[in-house]
């Protein structure tokens, strides 16, 4: 499982340094693709497997789904971590995160955010400057 939060330095090919928590599970690949907040996703290649299957199930004729389809497929990049468990951010990937020189990486239980930090920090301070609304939330989520 990935939880935590890390922020770790790109270097000056893009490779951004993989938790060694989280190294083991990215053992057989991974998948990074665009994320739906400007974020980054990252999987496990099995885990992007089954949403893959998901994804592909639907019906080819909803605009919604071939719009998901296409962001999450083009979007992505098949990737396997070096032997200092670093991995290569597409300069693209990069871009639509808004991710320069440093980034954080964000621990979801079965995938992984990668954000840049400052718009990750935005997020944080937008999500807790309203506990109540936070509590409302999560209720209609059956939390």
């Amino acid at each position: 499982m990935f939880l935590g939060e890390y922020e770790h330095s790109l270097d000056d090919k893009g490779r951004l340094t993989i938790p060694a928590k989280y190294r083991n599970r990215l053992a057989n690949g991974l998948v990074v693709t665009k994320g739906i907040d400007r974020c980054l996703w990252l999987f496990p290649s099995e885990e992007f497997e089954r949403l893959a299957s998901k994804v592909t199930s639907l019906r080819i004729t909803d605009p919604d789904a071939r719009e998901f389809q296409r962001e999450l497929f083009s979007g992505a990049a098949d990737l396997q971590a070096d032997n200092q468990g670093r991995i290569r951010l597409e300069p693209w990937l990069r871009t639509y995160a808004g991710i320069d020189s440093q980034a954080m990486i964000v621990g979801l239980y079965n995938y992984v955010e990668i954000w840049a930090p400052s718009a990750w920090r935005e997020r944080q301070e937008r999500s807790y400057s309203d506990p109540q609304a936070r509590a409302e939330q999560f209720a209609r989520l059956g939390i």
